[in-house]
């Protein structure tokens, strides 16, 4: 396991064991971990795509080894890690999808509902985009286009389960989603 991973889970696992807020945590662990570890403060620089994968791979296994999988948590830590992305020089749209499919990966792996964390992940990325100042639509489409091929990865039923929970999102934007599932605009 890498210093980040390392440093990632055990800041996220002191949060949820009581030490902290957990969901300001995750964002701001997300945040300050990618930007670290693709500027090489304290560890060897590394992509920022690498950077995202470490960075919320090992966040969700934080919250899900310390028995969260607080939905909100990984909307916080994705958000964190795009923000953090963009602040080290990576285009928002590529850390957005990348974060989403890690996030999706990681809980399929771990057996967490993959659908919720796909939810999670889009909604992360629409509140990163309010931070960073970039389009959220384009940020959305990243993020839903990384959950879905994730979970086609994984299978064909986890494609079908990502989605059904995406399309029935209340809190996503439904023009958006919509148009990629389905091919039609309104």
């Amino acid at each position: 396991m890498s210093a980040l991973t390392d440093e990632v889970k055990n800041l996220i696992t002191s949060a949820v064991s009581g030490a902290g807020d957990i969901l300001l945590t995750a964002q701001n662990v997300a945040r300050e971990n990618v930007v670290k570890a693709v500027s090489g403060v304290g560890t060897v620089a590394m992509g920022g795509i690498q950077a995202i994968d470490e960075v919320v791979s090992s966040g969700v296994e934080a919250l899900a080894g310390a028995g969260t999988t607080a939905t909100d948590a990984v909307v916080k830590l994705v958000r964190g890690a795009v923000d953090g992305a963009k602040d080290a020089g990576v285009a928002a749209t590529e850390a957005a999808g990348e974060a989403a499919t890690v996030a999706v990966k990681t809980a399929s792996r771990l057996g967490l509902d993959i659908g919720a964390v796909a939810v999670s992940s889009v909604k992360g990325v629409i509140e990163s985009a309010e931070d960073i100042g970039e389009e959220s639509a384009e940020l959305a489409k990243g993020a839903v286009l990384g959950s879905i091929r994730a979970a086609d990865e994984i299978g064909s039923e986890a494609g079908s389960l990502v989605r059904k929970a995406l399309l029935n999102a209340a809190a996503l934007p439904h023009d958006v989603i919509d148009s990629l599932l389905t091919g039609k605009t309104e």
